[in-house]
């Protein structure tokens, strides 16, 4: 999605890590396969699942042949060979058509020839194999040695059999074929009778079917060598002189170029020009190993992803230029906090940077790394422009939008840890709490001096939030107290709040009217501030559904007892509250009648800690679970016991499972989105992708052809009701562009109140994708001229609304405005070169004029000297 610089997720998600993808020639359809094995065929161009399949054992590597209608799959020691999907349905999509043995150890990659008759498979045991994807005469296995470590890589030649295969040590093995392609000679119909019966005696013995087989000898004798396709090593090259740390672990060919990509465990790439071995150039990109590398189809952009920092970067090789460089957090996320306009998301993690995130695009346009320690929390100024970040090194620092600096740095007299922030409506005042000295910091935005310290709470405080509306601010403190603050009467205690447990967590409403505080015994209470009275309370343990962790001695429903929501946020308009913590479920609640209105699953990734229900008892033995071994430790220390109380994973072991977690939940200004900060890295989950018939007001009249009728009779206000009623999206923007732009103005001041507001939010969402950009703007700028008043009074309500519209808005200034100046710099410039020349021209020919002026003189002068003599 380079081209159009946009993002996007597809609905889907398999129940483990997903371990190796491959995607079919066309572009169509695409085979993810996790760790234990399940697959899924999934339509690209309709994005949905169509197959479930199981390969039952960890798959490492999948591939499609050229002409799409095979596919191979390497498990174990074995490559099997699959009918690819046809166009038509089919009742089983996966048809196994042969299964090849050879290598002694795991098979590791796969290659096809360009007219998919042969592929090439590598192995850990240092052989490659090549197998006939049919019974060829002169090939129907073939083993390459020449290599001492795991290959990594290997590719064919374009329209040859010649191999190229790549080891994990840094060799390249060239490998020259006595035939060409065309030289594949078809089996006879006696020697596949003589096939068949050899391996019918092993046949006898398997349980399933695995189709036709194939079995590879590493030394055939003579008689079956003889008239069969040769290989013979051309030349041998190595990568790296470094040592053997620098080991290499990634490799990809574009035939057509010659062009060989290979990555290094340090990070390093090598672009080699082949059969020769020239380099082109060597550059490191990343301070970790590369994973994986894939190159277009021109070979002009080659894409690099670095699983340990979880990095993707597209990288033009002949200009050596990034074309796109995206990085998520290295650790968990902490916090999140959407700018005013909903347009942007920053967000903090435990590697202590600070990356800002556009909502359209998905991408991730600025990172910060100024903190030398975990960020704890972030958010905006109303401004939009300022972002605040709080962090374990005892710092708060403030960033600037505009030109992407830290332009201010506040610190407390004595060094202190800050766990939470906020910052008042005005952005004018910058708070912060202490997690070790029980204390609250407040600062001057303006100024950046420390403007005062409040003391009072016995705990660690926990959690800050400013009224939107009142200079007041409420913290919330693990000593089960909720104090407020008014920060205009010399920041005395205005009111203290007291719970019958720690406060994890405080949120006011939108119109600063209620305050929303969650505790460590699973209760969210609701409190009239003003009065200092409770108004409700949800209890929401049971809600939770904290999952079984591998390691845990109880069941999930009593460990759920001492479980608690940690993180709380309003909806825009004041009416629902998200409520999320250790646990794969975030809740929304109604506020009004204490209810839980819907439970969103975060994840099914069993690859995660704490989602299962119930323990799996075939992971239970004599000695204990089977969870307690470390997978890839030494012989030595095979059982590696994790620190109590750890929720990232024991970092120390080679093979951790991070627990599943909400840290931050945040619903979007405009209303139509919220995003959650959790394991599995920044979701969004927002109301305007998905196609769902949602009819207002229904009428038995209302249809779309009765729409047209009346649209064609020039009804236009009664055309736009009965299709807001309908309330299908592309029918409406029919319906509002088919107005004459003279006809809005009547249109506007005879809709319904009711209808205002559904014809504003349909027009922020046009302007996200609508070209009729001034079309639109009359219709927003006559609405909000002649209904203004009405909106003003229910302005509370209809404040997502607006925001949302400010926000479409906004970004189209943005886009014209740099078009504009961009324009204007260009004409100044044309100008400027324009005046220049002009003047040149004057300088040249004032200088001719001088010229010929004095060519006159000396002629005048030679006409007196003849006269006179």
């Amino acid at each position: 999605m380079a081209l159009s610089n946009k993002c996007e997720t597809l609905p889907l998600a398999t129940r483990h890590n997903i371990m190796c993808v491959g995607l079919s020639p066309d572009g169509s359809l695409a085979i993810l396969i996790d760790e234990e094995g399940a697959a899924l065929l999934v339509s690209l161009i309709g994005k949905s699942v169509i197959h479930h399949f199981h390969f039952h054992k960890p798959v490492h590597s999948v591939c499609f042949s050229p002409d799409g209608k095979k596919f191979v799959i390497t498990k174990d020691n074995v490559a099997l060979m699959y009918h690819a999907p046809g166009r038509k349905r089919e009742f089983n999509a996966f048809v196994l058509d042969k299964t090849y043995y050879g290598p002694y150890d795991e098979t590791t990659c796969i290659d096809w020839t360009d007219d998919s008759k042969c592929f090439a498979v590598g192995s850990k045991d240092m052989s490659t194999w090549v197998f006939g994807a049919e019974r060829w005469a002169n090939l129907i296995y073939y083993s390459l040695g020449g290599h001492k470590d795991t290959i990594v890589a290997c590719f064919f030649e374009e329209n040859s059999l010649d191999l190229y295969t790549i080891s994990q040590d840094g060799a390249l093995c060239v490998w020259q074929c006595d035939t060409e392609l065309d030289g594949l000679k078809p089996m006879l119909p006696k020697d596949e009778a003589k096939e068949k019966n050899k391996t019918k005696e092993d046949e006898e013995f398997i349980e399933e079917s695995l189709g036709e087989e194939i079995r590879g000898k590493a030394n055939p004798n003579e008689q079956e060598s003889r008239d069969k396709v040769k290989y013979s090593r051309v030349a041998k090259y190595f990568f790296n002189k470094e040592g053997d740390f620098n080991n290499l672990t990634s490799a990809a060919y574009h035939k057509k170029a010659h062009l060989l990509v290979t990555g290094l465990a340090s990070g390093i790439f090598h672009l080699h020009e082949l059969p020769d071995f020239n380099l082109i150039h060597s550059l490191s990109i990343s301070d970790q190993r590369i994973a994986s590398i894939s190159i277009n189809c021109t070979g002009d952009w080659i894409a690099f992803g670095c699983s340990g920092l979880g990095q993707l970067l597209v990288w033009e090789w002949q200009s050596e230029s990034y074309v796109l460089k995206q990085q998520g957090h290295f650790n968990s996320m902490v916090s999140l906090a959407y700018s005013p306009d909903g347009q942007y998301i920053v967000t903090g993690g435990d590697d202590g940077k600070v990356k800002v995130w556009n909502t359209s695009s998905s991408f991730c346009f600025v990172t910060f790394t100024e903190h030398t320690s975990g960020i704890t929390a972030v958010t905006f100024t109303s401004s939009g422009y300022v972002i605040l970040s709080a962090s374990l090194d005892g710092t708060v620092r403030a960033f600037d939008l505009h030109r992407y600096r830290n332009f201010r740095t506040f610190t407390s007299p004595r060094p202190t840890q800050f766990s939470c922030l906020a910052v008042d409506s005005s952005g004018e005042i910058v708070s912060a709490g202490s997690q070790d000295s029980f204390e609250i910091f407040i600062w001057s935005m303006q100024s950046g001096r420390l403007l005062d310290v409040l003391s009072g709470h016995e705990g660690p405080i926990s959690s800050l939030s400013f009224n939107p509306v009142k200079c007041v601010l409420a913290s919330a403190s693990w000593d089960k107290t909720v104090k407020l603050w008014d920060m205009l009467d010399s920041w005395r205690t205005k009111e203290t709040l007291t719970l019958n447990s720690d406060v994890l967590v405080v949120a006011f409403r939108p119109d600063g009217k209620e305050l929303a505080v969650a505790s460590l015994n699973g209760q969210i209470t609701f409190w009239d501030h003003e009065n200092a009275m409770q108004t409700g309370s949800i209890e929401g343990r049971h809600d939770l559904q904290m999952g079984r962790k591998e390691l845990d001695k109880i069941t999930a429903k009593q460990s759920s007892k001492g479980k608690s929501f940690t993180t709380l946020c309003y909806s825009a308009d004041g009416q629902s509250i998200l409520a999320g913590g250790l646990s794969k479920f975030v809740c929304i609640y109604n506020v009004k009648e204490q209810i839980l209105m819907k439970k969103f699953e975060i994840s099914c990734n069993f690859s995660l800690d704490a989602m299962e229900e119930y323990l799996d008892r075939r992971k239970m033995t004599e000695f204990g679970s089977m969870a307690l071994i470390d997978e890839g430790a030494g012989d030595e220390d095979g059982v590696a016991i994790p620190l109590p109380g750890v929720k990232r994973g024991d970092m120390s072991s080679r093979h951790f499972k991070p627990e599943i977690r909400v840290t931050c939940l945040q619903f979007s200004p405009t209303g139509r989105s919220w995003a959650a900060t959790t394991t599995e890295g920044l979701l969004i989950y927002s109301l305007d992708s998905g196609l769902i018939f949602d009819p207002f007001e229904l009428d038995v009249d209302v249809t779309p052809s009765n729409i047209h009728k009346i649209l064609h009779q020039k009804e236009y206000t009664m055309a736009i009701i009965m299709a807001f009623k309908l309330n299908e999206k592309k029918l409406i923007q029919e319906v509002i562009e088919a107005i004459p732009s003279n006809e809005v103005d009547v249109v506007c001041s005879s809709l319904p109140d009711l209808y205002v507001e559904k014809v504003l939010e349909f027009l922020a969402s046009a302007f996200e994708i609508s070209c009729h950009l001034e079309f639109y703007l009359i219709w927003a700028h006559k609405l909000l001229m002649l209904h203004g008043q009405k909106l003003k009074t229910r302005s509370e309500k209809l404040l997502p609304v607006i925001q949302f519209l400010q926000k479409s808005i906004q970004r189209h200034f943005e886009d014209v405005s740099k078009l504009c100046e961009w324009n204007i710099y260009n004409i100044k410039y044309a100008l400027a070169i324009s005046q220049q020349r002009g003047m040149k021209r004057l300088a040249d020919t004032a200088d001719e004029e001088d010229v010929d002026s004095d060519s006159d003189y000396i002629m005048q002068d030679v006409h007196k000297d003849n006269f006179s003599s």
